[in-house]
């Protein structure tokens, strides 16, 4: 297999614990993968890495395409090869999906390695959010979102889901298990996801087997305690009940 390369910006430790700064811009991000996902500096909406292009979903769901200097704090992009194509029908649950994405990798017997996913769907239902822009220093990711986060509904609408695997052992590098962002085909809304039901979907899966990690380099990124954020709360941050 040749070398599919995960390029991640930082820690999720670090933004758990509200290191929110840039670290790197857009354009940097995007010469090291064409998919993937993240936020901005001061977690000024979600991020969607598609074909190429960055998104930012803004505090309403609306997207817009990301500036080049844009600050990054915190990301995971790839280039995607396209290892794997496979088919999927109905799921009522974002649950039901990721078990059934679960038995995917297993059947490649990648449970151990991270992997990216592009799903191309049409969904019955995408429950999201984003948020609008919090400027601090160490104030942590959950309560940043309960000031600032809004969710959303959008319903019979086609799109992409971009879908990022990180194995237990590299929790608080990453999200342990299934991260998920939303991109509407028309490429006007989309956020961080929650809950779907989808109706069928197209799916297209690399599997990764190699990292390289862009730390940020200012003192400031030294004070950080980066083992202090709780899976607790990284579950809180990522099932929605930061507010």
């Amino acid at each position: 297999m040749n070398e599919v390369k995960m390029f991640q910006v930082s820690t999720l430790q670090a933004l758990m614990l509200g290191y929110s700064r840039p670290v790197i811009s857009v354009s940097e991000l995007l010469s090291h993968g064409n998919i993937g996902l993240g936020t901005f500096e001061d977690v000024d909406g979600e991020m969607i890495v598609l074909d190429g292009t960055c998104y930012r979903a803004t505090e309403n769901g609306h997207v817009v395409i990301a500036e080049q200097d844009k600050g990054v704090p915190f990301s995971a992009v790839c280039n995607m090869h396209g290892q794997r194509e496979f088919a999927l029908g109905e799921c009522k649950s974002i649950d039901e999906l990721k078990t059934k994405l679960d038995l995917t990798i297993e059947e490649g017997f990648g449970l151990n390695s991270m992997h990216v996913v592009r799903i191309d769907g049409d969904f019955e239902l995408i429950d999201a959010r984003s948020e609008s822009p919090y400027k601090s220093m160490h104030v942590s990711l959950k309560d940043i979102l309960g000031k600032t986060q809004n969710a959303f509904k959008f319903e019979n609408i086609k799109g992409t889901l971009v879908c990022v695997y990180f194995p237990d052992y590299m929790d608080g590098i990453n999200a342990a298990g299934w991260h998920l962002h939303f991109l509407s085909e028309d490429k006007k809304c989309g956020g961080h996801v929650f809950e779907i039901i989808m109706k069928s979907g197209k799916g297209i899966l690399d599997k990764i087997n190699s990292i390289e990690m862009k730390l940020p380099n200012e003192p400031v990124f030294d004070t950080y305690s980066l083992k202090n954020a709780s899976e607790h709360e990284i579950k809180a941050v990522e099932q929605g009940k930061g507010k």
